[in-house]
């Protein structure tokens, strides 16, 4: 297993001295699991590049075991070539200097800021792209990251839960081993040492000032303490927050379900890029999307200039404090003041959604129950009144076409119905004629000609904005 640690900070071999490791040497440091290999690919002043690279000894890691697994499965693992605790381990012993912060040579570099790039050549995430992002966006890092076939020689087997991770920052050396330190064993969720009380203390060691306010706290910890209830609630009380809740946990992995079956359509970007395209083509100056979630449509149309006011809003605060990190809410220098995050319910008469131009409903009704419809349409048509109304949701007939969704399924286990296109404009037309809109239909993604597109969209507007739309365009 591989990890890559480059800086191009000004004099950027100056790495050397925060890792307490000469760029000009290789350096070898036995552990009890094997070997591990500290090495500089790249050294000069403008970039430098350090890499621990962990040799695992199979042998070692099964000697002295007896019970529990097969014999076979003993020796054909993933262990030697994943990242895992194992990663965490040698991270500890080889970089433990810069992990606490010591630097004797330059001790104010390990209080410096730096640009950080790392990569993780093998990382197990099997809440798939959802969980990787639920983990490091909080904490500030642009990411990338590249899904691993299982076998290029048989595609059918569909994708692997290993990908290749790219990781960008501004922060200080210490923090990002610290966060590498906790999260990567909380990625592969197993750990290779019995985890006691002392794991509690590691966790709360290295998670000190940023693990009491991720919003996947919960996930982290469990994940961490491989869901020991006695050390799960030890590290939730000293942490402040009582015994946990699963909800971002249940949202991040479910999410990343339904992404995964449409990510081979790109509907989600389809999906916005259609709703941004309405909204900057309309005169609306201010939007509320209900049902926000992490916020990827606001993070779209922070970009809108003629948008002066952009509200998001969601039932869980864990996912609104998660989206509030996503945009970056804090940095005021991003001209982020235009956004709001507010928490709320779609189903309760609140005054806080009316006087927007525009209200976006983006996948958001299929998650609730028919019979609680009724209510959001009088919060939504009825009380806020927007000029612009925009719902999207599944077409249920498209289904079919999804080769790893079985027959009868709904796409996100969180889905109470999903539609059929004849279904939603009966609904649509409904509604739009009992609150005084009109309404049209289109559809997002590829569309076939007898089942139509993944998604289906009604754009609904009120009377007069509409007679103003049908003048426009003559």
């Amino acid at each position: 297993m591989l990890l890559t640690i480059t800086t191009t900070m000004p004099q950027a071999t100056d790495l050397g001295y925060l890792l307490h490791k000469h760029p000009g040497r290789v350096q070898r440091f036995a552990l009890s699991y094997g070997d591990a290999h500290v090495f500089y690919p790249e050294s000069t002043d403008e970039r430098t590049t350090a890499a621990l690279l962990l040799d695992l000894d199979p042998i070692s890691l099964v000697r002295g075991k007896t019970g529990g697994e097969s014999p076979l499965a003993q020796y054909v693992n993933d262990k030697p070539y994943i990242a895992s605790s194992f990663l965490s381990g040698a991270i500890s012993k080889v970089f433990g200097s810069a992990l606490s912060g010591h630097c004797k040579e330059k001790p104010e570099l390990a209080e410096t800021r730096i640009p950080l790039e790392l990569k993780l050549a093998m990382v197990p995430s099997r809440g798939g792209p959802g969980l990787l992002e639920a983990l490091f966006h909080p904490l500030g890092y642009q990411l990338e990251y590249r899904r691993f076939v299982l076998d290029d020689q048989f595609p059918e087997w569909g994708d692997s839960p290993y990908y290749e991770l790219d990781l960008r920052i501004v922060a200080k050396l210490k923090d990002v081993l610290s966060h590498l330190y906790v999260l990567i064993p909380v990625l592969d969720r197993e750990k290779h040492y019995y985890v006691s009380d002392e794991e509690v203390e590691k966790l709360l060691r290295h998670g000190e000032g940023w693990l009491n306010t991720h919003p996947a706290q919960d996930q982290i910890v469990k994940r961490y303490l491989r869901s020991a209830r006695h050390l799960t609630n030890q590290a939730f009380s000293r942490l402040g927050n009582g015994e946990s809740t699963d909800t971002l946990d249940v949202e991040v992995v479910n999410q990343s379900k339904e992404d995964a079956l449409e990510k081979p359509l790109t509907l989600n970007e389809q999906r916005l890029e259609t709703i941004v395209s309405i909204l900057n083509e309309s005169d609306a100056t201010s939007v509320l999307d209900l049902g926000c979630g992490e916020g990827k449509l606001l993070k779209r149309l922070q970009k809108l200039k003629g948008l002066k006011r952009i509200v998001g809003v969601d039932v869980s605060p864990a996912v609104l404090e998660y989206a509030r990190r996503n945009l970056k809410l804090d940095d005021l220098s991003r001209g982020t003041q235009r956004v709001e995050l507010i928490h709320g319910s779609g189903i309760y008469k609140d005054d806080r959604f009316s006087g927007f131009d525009a209200i976006c409903l983006i996948e958001v009704i299929e998650h609730m129950e028919a019979d609680r419809l009724p209510f959001l349409e009088k919060t939504v048509f009825g009380h806020a009144k927007p000029g612009l109304l925009l719902v999207s949701t599944p077409n249920s007939e498209y289904n079919q076409l999804f080769e790893n969704l079985p027959a009868g399924t709904l796409r996100h286990p969180d889905h109470r119905f999903e539609w059929t296109r004849l279904e939603f404009q009966d609904w649509a037309r409904r509604v739009a004629g009992a609150y005084g809109y009109s309404v049209e239909f289109s559809g997002i993604g590829p569309e076939d000609s007898g089942l139509g597109c993944p998604t289906q969209l009604a754009v609904f507007r009120q009377a007069e904005a509409a007679q103003k739309v049908e003048g426009e365009h003559g």
